[in-house]
């Protein structure tokens, strides 16, 4: 008799939910023929009398009648398409149900309150086991649901603990089968919870098998895991299930993107916290005699962002402590306002309003002037210029209820310091002064990717302190990104020794000026001097070559897609034809064709070599679509400064930089390869430039923050692990002779062996999977090295026992 059993950790999860308040009952007791019937067919999932109890209590006012339809048009949506029907429901419970009813001889409108957001002990809360379901084909018993006012709002499906066949993917695997065949079950459905009793994940009604990730805290972020390790199911279920962040969540933590398709996305545990601590610090800071400075939100790279602020602007201003407050959205590039935007715009439902984009410096200025309350409007930085006749920007509005936003808080929204005009006398400030003038009362809140701390610019002395820390490492432990490898390729270039020391000096001079205005005037010529040395031609054959060949030693182990960044317009569209030239197969005139492409900016005088990689503003968001999706043939693209801030392809698993960069550009760069897809162990950034130190100067900014993790890892330590899991099969397999397995017919002969000796060790299975799959985990990483190549067939050979 097993010592745990499903059964067990199914009775344990439902005493969690009593001990949470809840009210628990025997599904089969509910059932048409239990002894306690609650529902009328096995088909029926909705409690419809815990459904009209909760709607005639939450709505007193309406008439019996209206109720009585309210509950037929609530059991039975009538929408087509699940996540369709799913995106309706979710209105309905957080927006109320449209009717309307006679009072008198008056016909009213109003939206029918489905649940109560404001008092929990307003709801009908409880949990039931083994509800069976009569689906269209097949019937189904999920294990345990949790209902709120007769809905059916999370399925939790358990798999034995102690039985090897059965982990959180059989349960991940079981639910897709339950949506197939049991879907209105899912109508109302909100969380998805799957877990083997050790661990235990997350996930929304269309969430793949990446996107369902662990629940680590209870009441709050800055205490992860506080059950201790292996208790993942019981800390997810007190933390998400406590009845009031339950209905925080629902209310304000669950979005909806289309793009062709619906996609339901929900806030991660690190989200959620960092929204909530954020509200309260906007809301203290916002006070008459608040310091206006509403915080700093460092959540790493690829954490997701753009959801977090999606459900930050949902609770600021739905928040009644904030008087209908007006939110003005800040980035500084114009690819970044655009993605943003279009985010919020597609998040309709969870703002409650449309967000307004300033499309010049006057719209902005009619935007805000004077506004009495209310809105969300997206602008960059650069629209806060004053104009010609103007000594400082005027004051649009002295209302202390406006919050304003930055997105990657970096760059331009610092700038306070005064800077004294050699040609006019005049002392001239930075664009965030601007702001600040423009909007005297309001209160800031940052968010950034990468911690900053120089000089004057210091994060927090300009927004305040942090309210919410989310560094690489968590972010890597929790499966929200992948770490980042760096590859230098300038060895194998063999670029002339007395160049480095040229290329490394006028570099670093660069980096040094690149923020002072005038300076950076001054560096045109020597950026061009260097652009030239970079540019070379038979410089740029030699980095094609090497190229090509990485990109296909890689993707053999590796694959995916890849970004080549290079220092100009010119060295894209040259570096280009360097490319296709070894592989003119890559090359289609078509936007819609071929396997390479170049993402640029286009002007009109462009010379006539670079009038080929021009595209419009459509085509630009086709060749966005092609690189997004694994399936399409298009595998590199070749950019300048496009897509290498807020782009998120999770696919890409390589970057090549041939730019220079330093600081937050760096980070924000590389970052496109940390994004989580399918089994990929990590993203990798190859070298030709010579960024090293950079990354190094990124590295202890990260650490002097008190950053956990480091922004990349050599990928020596990849060979590292290679070698260290290399050894440990070859122990595995000892004492079988197998050194002649390079010939086929000895390695298929061995391979009997080499199985019966595994399957004859304790635990031999287990302990050589696990060790094969991290040695080849190593070897995708590193695997176009030099040391690393020389032992692929071995890796294959051992690999090929856990494939039999």
């Amino acid at each position: 008799m097993a010592l745990i059993t499903e059964d067990h950790l199914e009775q344990q999860c439902l005493e969690w939910f009593k001990e949470l308040g809840y009210a628990y009952a025997f599904a089969p007791d509910l059932a048409p023929d239990g002894t306690t019937p609650e529902r009328t067919d096995f088909r029926q999932v909705i409690l419809t009398g815990r459904l009209r109890s909760a709607l005639q209590r939450l709505n007193p006012e309406v008439p019996a009648g209206t109720i009585e339809s309210a509950v037929l048009q609530l059991a039975n949506p009538n929408v087509p398409g699940l996540l369709a029907s799913n995106r309706n429901f979710h209105r309905w419970m957080t927006q109320g149900l449209p009717i309307t009813y006679l009072d008198g001889n008056q016909q009213v409108g109003i939206r029918l309150k489905v649940i109560g957001f404001e008092d929990p002990s307003v709801n009908d809360w409880l949990v039931l086991n083994q509800l069976a379901i009569q689906g269209t084909k097949h019937n189904r018993r999920p294990d345990v649901v949790v209902y709120v006012n007769g809905l059916p709002l999370a399925v939790i499906e358990l798999k034995n603990p102690a039985d090897e066949k059965a982990d959180i993917w059989a349960a991940f695997n079981q639910l897709q089968t339950y949506k197939q065949d049991i879907p209105d079950l899912f109508t109302p459905n909100v969380l998805l919870v799957i877990s083997d009793g050790i661990q235990a994940r997350l996930g929304s009604l269309s969430a793949d098998r990446e996107r369902f990730q662990r629940w680590r805290t209870i009441e709050g972020e800055n205490h992860l895991d506080p059950l201790g390790n292996h208790r993942d199911l019981e800390t997810l279920v007190r933390g998400i299930f406590d009845k009031g962040r339950l209905l925080e969540f629902v209310r304000s933590f669950c979005l909806f993107e289309e793009d062709g398709q619906i996609i339901k996305k929900i806030a991660a545990y690190h989200q959620f916290h960092a929204v909530r601590a954020a509200v309260e610090s906007v809301v203290r800071a916002s006070r008459p005699d608040g310091d206006k400075k509403g915080g700093v939100v460092w959540h790493t790279q690829g954490a997701g962002k753009s959801i977090e602020m999606a459900c930050l602007a949902g609770k600021l201003l739905t928040d009644p402590r904030l008087e209908n407050p007006t939110l003005v959205m800040v980035t500084d590039r114009q690819d970044l306002d655009g993605q943003l935007f279009g985010v919020f715009a597609g998040a309709g439902d969870l703002l409650g309003e449309s967000p307004k984009q300033a499309d010049s410096r006057q719209e902005l200025r009619d935007l805000l002037a004077n506004r009495p309350s209310g809105g969300i409007i997206f602008t960059t930085i650069q629209k806060f210029a004053t104009e010609p006749d103007e000594d400082k920007f005027p004051a649009l509005t002295d209302r202390h209820n406006i919050v304003v936003i930055c997105d990657e808080a970096h760059r331009t929204q610092y700038g306070f310091k005064g800077r004294f005009d050699t040609k006019t006398g005049e002392i001239k400030y930075g664009l965030a002064k601007a702001l600040r003038d423009a909007l005297p009362q309001a209160t800031f809140l940052a968010f950034t990717g990468t911690p900053i701390s120089q000089d004057d610019r210091d994060t927090q002395a300009v927004f305040g302190h942090y309210v919410s820390v989310y560094d690489i490492q968590q972010a890597v432990e929790d499966g929200a990104t992948v770490p980042i490898y760096y590859e230098s390729r300038l060895a194998k270039l063999a670029l002339k020794e007395p160049l480095l020391p040229q290329v490394d000096e006028q570099v670093d001079d660069l980096f040094s000026d690149e923020d002072d205005i005038p300076a950076a005037e001054r560096a045109k010529s020597r950026w061009a001097a260097l652009e030239a040395l970079v540019g070379a031609e038979p410089r740029l054959k030699q980095v094609a070559a090497d190229l090509v060949a990485h990109y296909e030693q890689r993707s053999r182990t590796q694959p995916g897609k890849a970004m080549v960044v290079a220092m100009s317009r010119d060295i894209c569209a040259r570096l280009y034809d360097a490319i296709v030239a070894l592989r003119p197969e890559w090359h289609d005139d078509d936007p819609k064709k071929g396997a390479i492409k170049v993402v640029m900016t286009a002007s009109a005088s462009d010379e006539q070599y670079l009038q080929p990689h021009h595209t419009t503003k459509q085509q630009k968001k086709d060749l966005e679509k092609r690189f997004k999706d694994p399936a399409d043939p298009l595998k590199i693209v070749l950019v300048r400064d496009m897509w290498l801030t807020g782009f998120d392809a999770p696919c890409m698993a390589t970057m090549y930089v041939d730019k220079p960069m330093k600081g937050a550009n760096l980070a924000q760069a590389i970052a496109r390869v940390n994004r989580v897809f399918k089994d990929k162990p990590g993203g990798l950034v190859v070298d030709y430039i010579g960024i090293a130190p950079q990354l190094k100067e990124a590295l202890a900014t990260y650490t002097a923050s008190k950053g956990k993790g480091a922004p990349t890892i050599d990928t020596s330590e990849a060979l590292r692990i290679l070698k260290e899991k290399l050894q440990v099969a070859r122990d595995l397999l000892h004492p079988i002779e197998w050194s002649g397995f390079r010939d086929p017919k000895t390695a298929m002969a061995l391979l009997p062996n080499c199985l019966d000796h595994i399957l004859e060790l304790p635990e031999g299975k287990k302990r050589y999977c696990d060790t094969v799959l991290a040695m080849t985990k190593a070897f995708a990483l590193c695997g176009t090295l030099d040391e690393a190549m020389a032992l692929n067939d071995e890796v294959t050979f051992l690999h090929a026992p856990i494939t039999v």
